[in-house]
């Protein structure tokens, strides 16, 4: 997960609930790892584990803490993004649900994500929040109601996003071959 939901709560002035911020957070997150390319794992946080009843059984220690978000690759049932829950040497529980089989060897990476990753998360929460019921509308005059809509073509958006709520991306975008 990018941030918890009391950080986004925090940086948004949301008053949403728990549930539906983690929602919120959850599609962002899969947004921007789909639009950039990129998975931000960092790889030298990383090595093969066994997963047996649920939990990660890792061949070594990895500086890990409750909250962290790991991706579980080169797995033939399990492969996806999980929150650490709980960390006991080399054993790991994770948060957001049980893994699906058990497995004997699966690759655990850490995913971390820069600061103006979660600022930019914020703000296109924020934005989502304020202007998604106005998508489309360029100008507005209230006295004798005239709307004009902008023209929300690819060369203006992106996902339904302005592209200008995008720039902070822009660093991260990786090519796809």
């Amino acid at each position: 997960m990018i941030m918890t939901t009391e950080e986004l709560r925090e940086l948004t002035g949301s008053e949403e609930t728990d549930e539906m911020l983690a929602i919120r957070l959850e599609a962002a997150e899969n947004f921007i790892r789909g639009y950039t390319h990129n998975n931000f794992q960092n790889r030298f946080i990383r090595t093969f584990a066994e997963i047996l009843g649920g939990a990660l059984y890792l061949n070594e220690p990895l500086p890990l803490s409750a909250g962290d978000t790991v991706q579980i690759s080169e797995s033939k049932f399990n492969s996806g993004l999980y929150v650490v829950d709980t960390v006991n040497g080399v054993t790991i529980n994770l948060k957001n649900g049980d893994v699906l089989r058990e497995e004997f060897r699966a690759l655990v990476t850490k995913v971390l994500y820069p600061a103006d990753i979660k600022i930019g998360v914020a703000n296109l929460i924020k934005w989502e929040a304020e202007n998604r019921n106005k998508t489309g509308i360029q100008s507005e005059t209230i006295s004798r109601h005239s709307v004009t809509y902008a023209d929300a073509n690819g060369d203006s958006a992106v996902m339904g996003y302005p592209k200008a709520a995008l720039g902070f991306l822009q660093p991260y975008m990786k090519a796809r071959f």
